[in-house]
């Protein structure tokens, strides 16, 4: 999967085996917000990326609290 590195300014490919998921819920005036993001491990280094909620449910990868 693809995501983007903001240190070396570049795109990298993640193979699945280093990806995480994990659902980050805040609270808003009007309810709570919830958001769908992709942990990637690249070199040592987290490589983050937000999806939507489909994309997130049909990966089968472990999930982070």
């Amino acid at each position: 999967m693809k995501f983007y590195d903001l240190k070396t300014r570049e795109h990298v490919d993640i193979p699945e085996g280093k990806i995480q998921k994990k659902k980050i819920v805040r609270k808003t005036k009007s309810g709570e917000q919830v958001r769908h993001q992709l942990i990637g491990d690249h070199g040592g280094r987290s490589v983050y990326k937000f999806v939507g909620k489909a994309d997130y449910d049909k990966l089968n990868v472990p999930e982070v609290k």
